[in-house]
């Protein structure tokens, strides 16, 4: 969930004018390794993520990186857009791991962090010193001297901290305390399946991880809300187990039911289709009981049905066992962790027809839609969290300056927020290109924008707000009209002219950090 982690080659494949460079890596998501993706549609495929220009249309103001496709992906990012369109509550985190010095790859989250906040989400920035220590074996001397070049350049770009929190996890009681409740929500076995840790692993290391989780849900401790997380697809494993542990926190899931009994999603659906299909009348009965339902079952052909057979199996059994019940819809909300005190007042909160069981309540005058926001609602009252799943959105790897991957650990491959103008001058000069082997070659066949890192540069930071700009570089490199050197010697100036300012700005900011409310020395500095 940290904004460190290496920024790697996007994927291969056809040319695209938002700076995706080609890859050679498979997908594997790691968050602390160094993971690629060679082909960001196996993301959608694999892993459920949402391909983002899908939605770009419903997001206030987009940002520059959702319109060139930077940002690519997302998972359910939809309500945090509507919440911004409409005004309402809605929040931004991302954390930092302070292993080494922030750059460009950085800037591409603190973008994110600030935009959101412009847009008027509230926006949380944090510091993840807890996982640096147990990860990653920094000192906590090495953690405040980069914990401070991260918050200096967040506030640079344009964090505002009167209106945002920024925080480190060490010294943050309230996030602690929700960690032991996660805490008591997971288990070793989970973390196996999904990091891969074994009886090597020290427990300081998956204790970052659940603390990780109450980072991601954290802006929703004083109010449920939309919240999104801003990260490359490494860090998905994160996001996908802190919205497991949102619902399994819940007090009440709330779903469809057509009977007493619970039925599993894909034989809620198998009785759906014959609630639908049959009629009371066709079974000389004034309602349609579950044994009708079976028999229905029982003389359709499986290859008729959309289920498999141990589906069908489960549910006739289910069905039968019921006998004569009626088959009906309605709302369920079940019990999964309520307080006797919430599970009454749920009750007593039910308008109209209700049917009240030993473990959930069934309703008959209420849609989903407000199931979902009174069973919330009675959670907050009584002492839940009524956490939203959070969302996320995400961004592609940067490539390395030298062609391959961005690592901290090669200078040459990155540039630092905080290098010497002139050096990233150099830095950019000395850069591989996607061009052809001769000025010829070039002309005749254009250049490869889509291969090449400098490209990336302008589209991910140079450009800037200006979509024509990028675009007209795009053109005149794969045109033919636009050749290395001098596109390199333009990139070269303008990442000059970038981190003088940023770093006169930085020093601007030094007052503001000061006055920030966030320990700048860990009290753990022995």
């Amino acid at each position: 969930m940290t904004g460190d982690d290496p920024l790697e080659e996007p994927e291969s494949g056809e040319p695209l004018p938002d700076g995706g460079a080609a890859g050679a890596d498979d997908v594997a998501l790691d968050p602390w390794g160094s993971s690629s993706v060679s082909d960001y549609r196996k993301l959608f495929e694999e892993f459920g993520i949402e391909e983002f220009d899908e939605l770009l249309d419903q997001v206030p103001n987009p940002h520059y990186l959702m319109r060139r496709g930077v940002i690519f992906g997302h998972r359910d990012y939809r309500p945090v857009a509507e919440a911004l369109q409409n005004d309402e509550p809605a929040a931004v985190l991302s954390g930092f791991m302070p292993t080494g010095d922030p750059h460009i790859g950085h800037k591409l989250v603190f973008d994110e962090i600030i935009w959101h906040q412009q847009q008027g989400a509230d926006a949380y920035g944090l510091i993840a010193d807890l996982e640096a220590n147990s990860a990653r074996g920094m000192s906590w001397a090495e953690i405040d001297e980069h914990a401070r070049d991260y918050l200096l350049s967040l506030l640079a770009l344009g964090f505002d901290p009167d209106e945002g929190t920024l925080y480190r996890q060490s010294t943050n009681r309230e996030l602690q305390d929700l960690s032991f409740e996660l805490g008591a929500e997971a288990n070793f076995s989970e973390f196996q399946a999904i990091y891969g840790f074994d009886g090597e692993t020290d427990v300081s290391h998956m204790q970052s991880v659940v603390t990780q989780m109450a980072d991601i849900l954290y802006p929703q401790l004083e109010e449920p809300k939309p919240t999104v997380i801003p990260v490359g697809p490494d860090q998905d494993p994160h996001v996908r187990l802190a919205r497991d542990l949102a619902e399994r926190m819940r007090f009440f899931k709330v779903s469809e039911a057509y009977a007493s009994f619970e039925l599993e999603p894909d034989e809620r659906a198998l009785v759906a289709a014959f609630y639908e299909r049959l009629d009371p009348a066709d079974v000389d009965d004034d309602a349609l009981r579950c044994v009708h339902v079976a028999e229905a079952l029982e003389e359709t052909p499986l290859s008729e049905l959309d289920a498999d057979a141990d589906t069908l199996s489960s549910v006739l059994t289910k069905l039968n066992e019921a006998g004569m019940e009626p088959v009906r819809p309605r709302t369920r909300f079940f019990d999964r962790r309520a307080t006797d005190e919430a599970f009454d007042a749920l009750i007593d909160a039910i308008a109209g027809e209700k049917r009240v069981y030993e473990s959930h309540v069934d309703a008959f005058e209420i849609d989903r839609a407000e199931a979902e926001e009174l069973a919330r609602e009675i959670e907050v009252e009584n002492g839940g969290h009524g956490f939203q799943p959070p969302s996320s959105i995400y961004h592609r790897f940067m490539t390395g300056l030298t062609g391959g991957k961005m690592s901290s650990s090669v200078p040459a491959s990155h540039i630092s927020l905080l290098d010497d103008p002139e050096d990233g001058y150099d830095k950019v000069k000395a850069a591989t290109t996607g061009g052809r082997e001769t000025a010829e070659e070039q002309r005749e066949k254009g250049g490869r924008a889509d291969e090449c890192p400098v490209y990336e540069l302008y589209a991910y930071l140079l450009a800037g707000d200006d979509d024509e700009f990028a675009k007209r570089v795009y053109d005149e490199c794969v045109g033919g009209e636009r050749l290395c050197g001098d596109c390199k010697e333009q990139a070269a100036q303008l990442m000059r002219e970038f981190l003088a300012e940023h770093q006169e700005k930085r020093a601007e900011v030094e007052e503001l950090l000061e006055a920030a409310d966030i320990e700048l020395e860990s009290p753990r500095r022995r």
